[in-house]
């Protein structure tokens, strides 16, 4: 029987960074259909009958779970998070699987591997599996992201919103927040705000900066196996080190 799938992400980006790593890894898996959330998933198995979900646990409107209660056994699910700290334990049994966002290549190659095996078998219940996640969730998954930034300004403290800020840089002593109204200084090192930031949106990009997703206007190779970021409301360019150019990627 074919491999076919649907993936599921209410972000553009993050869908086809998955899709163009499955096209490399598994050139036999077809991806039938892409959707922004769960709404709608009986009419898609209707249509395209495929027999795997990426589902994105944390979308809007219609979540992963939600959508997984509905497929059942109608399909199989690999459920996609950016909290490695409760998934590996809902889902040690290996009944089901997860990747991480952001996607590492040689941890979905495991992924793909455990499917291409799971395949020959029915698809198995989920409603226990999805419980004990749902539960975890509630308990424990960090809902809770930086939502300002504290600047020392003179004698006085501005707040930037998060959302409003296009990168981070930091040298030896301070980073840079860097919005299209200007920037601030901060004494907090990336490491430290990556530790706090919601990975979904804030992306390490250089072992010195992080880069608002949302922002991205474009991406261009550089050289020596470098790429180049060009921002929206910024005529800066942002370089992306060899380490992490597998996040642009296309297909």
């Amino acid at each position: 029987m074919d491999a076919t799938a649907v993936i599921a992400d209410d972000e553009p980006l993050l869908r086809a960074q998955l899709r163009s790593r499955l096209s490399r890894l598994w050139p036999e898996l077809a991806i039938v259909h892409e959707m922004e959330n769960g709404r709608d998933v009986d009419a898609v198995i209707d249509a395209h009958a495929p027999r795997l979900f990426f589902l994105d646990i944390h979308m809007p409107g219609v979540t992963g779970l939600e959508a997984a209660r509905r497929i059942g056994k109608r399909a199989h699910v690999v459920f996609v998070t950016a909290y490695d700290q409760y998934a590996i334990e809902a889902f040690e049994h290996g009944a089901i699987d997860y990747v991480l966002k952001p996607f590492n290549e040689e941890r979905l190659a495991l992924t793909v591997a455990r499917l291409k095996e799971r395949l020959t078998a029915p698809a198995p219940a989920l409603d226990d599996l999805v419980e004990k996640l749902a539960s975890r969730l509630a308990g424990g998954a960090p809902s809770e992201y930086l939502k300002w930034i504290k600047a020392s300004v003179g004698q006085s403290v501005r707040l930037v919103p998060v959302e409003d800020v296009l990168f981070f840089q930091s040298d030896e002593k301070y980073t840079r927040v860097v919005t299209t109204d200007g920037e601030v200084l901060i004494r907090k090192p990336i490491k430290e705000l990556l530790d706090e930031l919601d990975p979904a949106r804030f992306w390490q990009v250089h072992r010195a900066t992080v880069v608002n997703v949302d922002a991205i206007a474009a991406v261009r190779r550089g050289l020596k196996d470098q790429a180049e970021i060009s921002l929206k409301g910024s005529t800066e360019t942002l370089v992306v080190s060899r380490n992490f150019t597998h996040l642009f990627k296309q297909m």
